[in-house]
């Protein structure tokens, strides 16, 4: 019998994911990625000696990783070392508070006891909280598809008993007193893209998460496990393209069967994964196919995550004082919050998250330097469309003078090179919607069910991995979305196949 022929539109994690597993299982898959290096968000760049990764660099439940090479029978060891990172976190607070966040529970309640006795309790009932959603959330629920009502309906329960109905903030606040300690134990999950005083309380698993499995950095960067990513894939017999845009998804009879490239160059296939942001997906590559139309009025009306301003910069002097992760709280927490998701203002004070990768990695700058980037969370361009090529160096200009009158002296004068990173470029060079950096905004109202599908409910052979589908964004999220998928196409073409068998057997009767 003839394979089945499947095109994955981008090589972010969710795509690569998706591909590894398809073509492990017998579909002759080829990945289309836009830009001239995989990895989506996962990108590289490389300057004046300097190796900055793009996007994401907390890595989390490896074993969602492990089981990608597992899938070939082969051992992600022997591909790319992923690095223990500790502490998680090293967090600062401009009153000249930080704290080590690791998994040390020890080390942990001793830290909140000097600032807060009476608050270890609380962290001991958050901590058991977490790992109750954990457990519901991650383990049962993150690499199952949410197709119908009945998937859904067997998830409420559980949702409800954990009161997945209150915010991420207010949970933690339940627990805990302190207002540093709130800040501490609800950030997490802006690392999804989230607002915590509206992200859905099932988001303070990251925290279990974290517990459980540790934090990590490949060794080399996130570019190093993109590389074995595609190693694999390619061991496996599968195709990657780069430089090679997708510009549509043909359908016939409500069936997807091919794609075109932006030279217009078609490519037939039996289906499509797409790892493209979802609202990109719909509007653009599904332009003027009629069983689409629903679900782009749907989208229209949606909320969507911040996005994110990054400065990269590398410098001739090290900091010796700042872990691999660091948080920097500013002066206000809610009220920054609300100038990004809802009042879209560019705002004078700044909470930032600083990665410092040649902290666990000398590697990754020159002898005597040290590789950085810094992220601040800005609204997205449907509440703050300004004009970011004037903007973005000035308002890179005002992180450097932050972060050196405060904690990193003498930056100015030891920047080596810099580059930026802004929404008009994840609108640009991503195609995210608004040029938000996590798609959908993780809201209970637009998670598990209520997000975008894995598989399209009236185009036949479409599917969605990463961000914007179930469970949501993050390394963990993204790869879970591939496995959910992967097993939907497994399910369906199988039914497929048997159908095709039942009727090659009725035209020799």
């Amino acid at each position: 019998m003839t394979r089945a022929r499947a095109a994955v539109i981008g090589s972010g994690f969710g795509g690569l994911a998706a591909a590894i597993r398809l073509q492990a299982a017998g579909f002759d898959t080829t990945i289309f990625e836009k830009r001239d290096l995989p990895g989506g968000r996962a990108y590289v760049y490389r300057q004046d000696g300097f190796t900055f990764d793009a996007g994401p660099t907390v890595i989390t439940a490896p074993d969602c990783l492990r089981e990608l090479f597992a899938v070939a029978d082969k051992n992600m060891d022997e591909y790319v070392r992923l690095l223990p990172v500790r502490p998680f976190y090293r967090v600062f607070w401009q009153d000249g508070l930080a704290f080590e966040y690791s998994d040390d529970t020890d080390a942990m309640e001793a830290q909140i006891a000097r600032i807060s006795p009476c608050d270890v309790a609380g962290y001991r009932k958050f901590r058991d909280y977490s790992d109750a959603v954990f457990r519901a959330g991650y383990e049962r629920l993150a690499h199952v598809p949410f197709v119908d009502w009945t998937s859904m309906a067997r998830a409420v329960p559980d949702l409800v008993r954990l009161k997945a109905y209150r915010s991420v903030y207010r949970m933690v606040s339940h627990c805990i007193r302190h207002q540093r300690l709130r800040e501490l134990f609800s950030f997490h999950s802006l690392l999804v893209g989230g607002n915590p005083f509206t992200t859905t309380s099932i988001y303070t698993l990251i925290s279990s998460l974290e517990r459980k499995w540790g934090v990590f950095f490949p060794q080399g960067g996130t570019g190093a496990l993109v590389q074995a990513l595609v190693k694999l894939f390619k061991e496996l017999g599968g195709d990657i393209r780069l430089d090679s845009e997708i510009a549509r998804i043909i359908t016939e009879a409500g069936r997807v069967t091919g794609v075109v490239g932006s030279a217009g160059k078609r490519e037939s296939c039996d289906l499509v994964v797409s790892n493209a942001d979802v609202v990109h997906t719909y509007e653009t590559l599904l332009d003027g196919e009629s069983r689409a139309a629903r679900m782009r009025r749907k989208l229209r009306r949606m909320s969507y995550g911040m996005s994110l301003f990054v400065l990269y910069f590398g410098a001739r002097r090290s900091y010796p004082h700042l872990a691999h992760h660091n948080v920097i709280f500013g002066p206000r927490y809610r009220g920054l919050l609300g100038d990004v998701f809802r009042r879209g203002r560019l705002a004078d004070d700044f909470s930032l998250y600083l990665h410092a990768p040649s902290r666990s990695d000398p590697t990754l700058a020159p002898p005597g330097c040290e590789t950085f980037y810094v992220l601040s969370p800005v609204p997205h361009l449907g509440k703050l469309p300004i004009n970011w090529r004037v903007e973005g160096p000035r308002y890179a200009d005002t992180i450097v003078d932050y972060l050196e009158a405060r904690y990193m002296p003498g930056l100015k004068a030891a920047i080596a090179t810099r580059r930026i990173f802004t929404p008009e470029d994840f609108r640009d060079e991503l195609n995210a919607h608004l040029g938000s950096a996590f798609s959908l905004e993780p809201r209970l109202h637009q998670s598990a069910y209520f997000r975008v599908h894995n598989r399209d409910k009236r185009i036949r052979g479409l599917y969605f991995v990463g961000a914007g589908t179930h469970p949501g964004a993050g390394v963990p999220g993204v790869v879970n979305s591939a496995k959910a998928t992967a097993a939907l196409v497994a399910i369906d073409f199988a039914a497929m196949n048997a159908r095709a068998t039942q009727r090659t057997k009725f035209s020799y009767a």
